[in-house]
C-alpha cells in the first residue's frame, strides 16, 4: 500500500508539473490556460486593480490590499517586453482548432495585445502627472473611494498603503524626469493646474484632509471595533498623512515646478518626437478603427452641422428665434429656472434629482434589454479636490464581489455649470442605460474567458454610453423640450470633440482656438468647455471614440432592421451588442452580422 501511495503521489506531482510548468513559464497546452495566465500576470502586478475588482477576497486572499502599483520606468520597460512575448505566444496557437467562443476570445486578446505592442515606441509619450486623470490625484482618489475599510485588518492595510505613497510619488517624479530627457512634457498650463489642485489638497490640516476624513467615516461604521482601537487607528492615519503623504506630495510639486520652468506652450502632441505617428496610434487605439485624423475631422464637421439644425428646430418650437445659436444657449445656461443654488442644499437636491432619474430609468430597462445587471448604481458627489479640473462626471464600476454598487460621480463644484436640462442626458450616459448597464453586464458574464469581462475598448464603451443617450431620446424619456435640448447639446458636444481633438493634435490648433470653436458650436458653459479642452490636450484621441462608437452601433442596428424586417427585435439586438463584453468595432460588426445571419437575415457587406 505504501508503494502504491508513493507511485500515486509521483504520478500526481508529475501531472501537476506537466500542467503548471508550461502554463507558468512556457506555452500552455491549452489556449484557455494561456488566457488565464495573461490575465493573472496583468492583475497580480497591479494590486490597486485587484483591490478595485475584489476577485481574491472571496477566497480569503487579501495580501495585495496593503500595496500600491509599481509606477517605475523599469516596470514600463518590462511590461513592454511581456506584451511582445505574449502576443507572439498567442499567434502561435492553431486557430483552426478553436471553438467559436475561443476564437472570439483569441481575436479580442490579439487586438488588445497588438494595440499595446504598437504603443511600444510611444510608451513614454503620455503625461502620467496631469490635472485630469493624473496618477497623483488618482492615488488619493483610490484611497478615498476604492480601498474599502470593512474591518480592523482593512484599516491597517489602509495605513500601510498610505506609508507607500512616498515611493509611488517618487516613481512618478522619476518618470517625469525620464520623459523630459526624451523631449516629452505637457504644455505649461497643465503643470499650473496640477500645482493649484495639489495645493488645495494639501491646504487642510492632516486631520481635515479628505483621505483622513474618509478613513474616519469608515471607522465609524465598524460597530464591533472598540473605541480604543479606532482612536489608535485614527492617530496612525493622521500621522501617515502628516509625515508621509503631505511631504511626498510637496516633493512631487517641487519637481513639477522645476519642470514647469522649462516647459513650452505647444498644446498638441504634434510637437513631440514622432508626434504625428503617436497621434495616429492614439486615434487608432481609442477608436479601434483605421480612420485618419483628417477623416475624423471632416466627420465631426458634418455631424456638427446636422445636430445644430436639430437644435434650432427645438428652439423654434419653444418660440425662441435664434440669430446666434451660441448666444441663445449661453443665455439658457444662465437662466435661474434651470440652475440650483450654489449651496450645500442645492448640491444635495441635485444629487437627489440625479438618483431619481437613474431610478426611474431603471424601472424601464426590462422593456429594452433581455439581460439586466444584478449590481445597483448610485450617485455621489465627486471628491472636492478634483472638481476644479475634472470633467462633469465619471463612473466607477462595482467590485466583482458585490461589496459596493457602481457609482456615478457628479461634479458639483460650480453649480452654475450644472444646468438642469442636461442632467437626464448625463445620468443616462454615466449610469443606465449607459456605462453602468454595459460594464456591469460585462462583469457578470459567464462561460467566457475571464479577461473578456474586464477588457476595455474606448470606442465600444463610450460609444455605447452615447448610444444610450440616443436610445433614451428615441424611447421618449426626454418629455420636456428643454431636456431634449440638453440631449442635443450633448450630441453637438461629442461631434465637436472630433473637430477639436484632431484640430489640436493634428492641425496644431492652440488651446484658445479649440475653446472658442467648442463654445461657438455647443453653447456649453465656458467653464465646462475649458475643462474639456484641457482634458483632450492630455488624453489625445480619447474624445474621438464616443461619436465614432455610437455611429457604428447605430449603423449596425439599422443594418439589422433592414435585414430582418418584421423579425427585428430591439432587445435581441441589444443582447447581440452587449452579450460578448467590450469589443473592438470590427469584431463587434462581425458578431452582429453573425447574429443577423443566425436570425434569418442577410446582412449587407460590412463597413469600416
Amino acid at each position: 500500500m505504501k508503494r502504491i501511495a508513493i507511485i500515486t503521489l509521483v504520478v500526481l506531482v508529475t501531472a501537476a508539473a506537466l500542467f503548471l510548468v508550461p502554463t507558468i513559464w512556457f506555452k500552455p497546452w491549452s489556449i484557455d490556460h494561456f488566457y488565464a495566465r495573461v490575465f493573472l500576470q496583468y492583475v497580480l502586478e497591479r494590486p490597486m486593480l485587484l483591490s478595485q475588482l475584489r476577485i481574491l477576497e472571496q477566497y480569503g486572499i487579501e495580501s495585495h490590499n496593503d500595496d500600491l502599483d509599481d509606477f517605475s520606468v523599469a516596470r514600463t520597460e518590462r511590461e513592454a517586453q511581456e506584451v511582445a512575448d505574449n502576443l507572439a505566444t498567442l499567434r502561435s496557437y492553431d486557430q483552426a482548432a478553436l471553438s467559436p467562443s475561443q476564437r472570439l476570445s483569441r481575436d479580442v486578446l490579439e487586438w488588445f495585445l497588438d494595440d499595446l505592442n504598437r504603443r511600444r515606441p510611444f510608451r513614454f509619450h503620455d503625461y502620467p502627472v496631469n490635472h485630469v486623470f493624473g496618477l497623483q490625484s488618482g492615488l488619493a482618489d483610490f484611497m478615498i473611494n476604492v480601498h474599502q475599510v470593512r474591518d480592523e485588518g482593512d484599516a491597517e492595510d489602509f495605513i500601510t498603503r498610505l506609508s507607500k505613497l512616498a515611493t509611488a510619488l517618487d516613481q512618478l517624479a522619476a518618470g517625469m524626469r525620464h520623459r523630459a530627457a526624451l523631449g516629452i512634457a505637457p504644455p505649461r498650463f497643465v503643470y499650473d493646474r496640477v500645482i493649484a489642485d495639489t495645493g488645495a489638497f494639501l491646504k487642510p490640516k492632516p486631520e481635515e484632509n479628505e483621505i483622513f476624513r474618509g478613513f474616519s467615516r469608515s471607522l465609524d461604521k465598524l460597530a464591533e471595533l472598540p473605541d480604543a482601537s479606532k482612536s489608535s487607528l485614527r492617530e496612525s492615519c493622521r500621522a501617515a498623512v502628516a509625515d508621509v503623504v503631505y511631504p511626498a506630495y510637496r516633493s512631487l510639486i517641487a519637481e513639477v515646478e522645476r519642470q514647469r520652468a522649462a516647459t513650452g506652450s505647444e498644446d498638441g502632441v504634434w510637437h513631440l518626437p514622432d508626434g504625428a505617428a503617436y497621434y495616429a496610434y492614439r486615434l487608432r487605439s481609442h477608436t479601434t478603427t483605421e480612420l485618419t485624423p483628417d477623416a475624423v475631422h471632416e466627420l465631426g464637421k458634418r455631424e456638427v452641422e446636422r445636430i445644430q439644425q436639430e437644435l434650432r428646430k427645438i428652439l423654434e418650437g419653444q418660440g425662441i428665434v435664434s440669430q446666434n445659436l451660441n448666444d441663445t444657449l449661453q443665455q439658457l445656461n444662465s437662466d435661474p429656472r434651470f440652475l440650483y443654488p450654489g449651496t450645500d442644499e442645492g448640491r444635495k437636491q441635485a444629487l437627489a434629482d440625479y438618483q431619481h432619474i437613474v431610478d426611474d430609468m431603471s424601472g424601464h430597462l426590462a422593456e429594452l434589454f433581455r439581460v439586466l445587471p444584478a449590481a445597483p448604481v448610485t450617485v455621489e458627489r465627486m471628491p472636492a479636490f478634483k472638481e476644479s479640473s475634472a470633467p462633469g462626471a465619471y463612473y466607477n464600476p462595482p467590485p466583482l464581489d458585490g461589496s459596493k454598487p457602481g457609482i456615478f460621480y457628479a461634479n458639483l463644484g460650480k453649480m452654475g455649470d450644472v444646468p438642469k436640462f442636461g442632467m437626464r442626458t448625463l445620468a443616462y450616459h454615466e449610469a443606465v442605460p449607459g456605462h453602468h448597464l454595459q460594464i456591469a453586464i460585462a462583469q457578470e458574464l459567464r462561460d467566457v474567458a475571464f479577461f473578456r469581462r474586464l477588457v476595455p475598448f474606448t470606442a465600444y464603451s463610450e460609444g455605447w454610453a452615447l448610444y444610450a443617450e440616443r436610445l433614451a431620446d428615441e424611447q421618449g424619456f426626454f418629455k420636456d423640450p428643454f431636456d431634449r435640448l440638453g440631449y442635443l447639446v450633448s450630441q453637438a458636444f461629442r461631434a465637436v470633440r472630433l473637430v477639436v481633438d484632431t484640430g489640436i493634435h493634428a492641425h496644431a490648433w492652440t488651446r484658445e482656438q479649440a475653446i472658442e470653436y467648442m463654445v461657438a458650436n455647443t453653447g456649453m458653459p465656458r467653464g465646462d468647455v475649458v475643462r474639456e479642452i484641457e482634458r483632450y490636450i492630455v488624453t489625445p484621441g480619447q474624445a474621438c471614440a464616443y461619436k465614432i462608437g455610437e455611429l457604428k452601433i447605430v449603423e449596425l442596428r439599422e443594418r439589422a432592421r433592414q435585414a430582418l424586417g418584421d423579425r427585428f427585435e430591439l432587445r435581441r439586438f441589444h443582447q447581440a451588442v452587449l452579450g460578448n463584453g467590450a469589443l473592438p468595432l470590427a469584431l463587434l460588426e462581425r458578431e452582429v452580422d453573425a447574429w443577423i445571419a443566425s436570425a434569418g437575415g442577410a446582412p449587407a457587406a460590412g463597413g469600416s
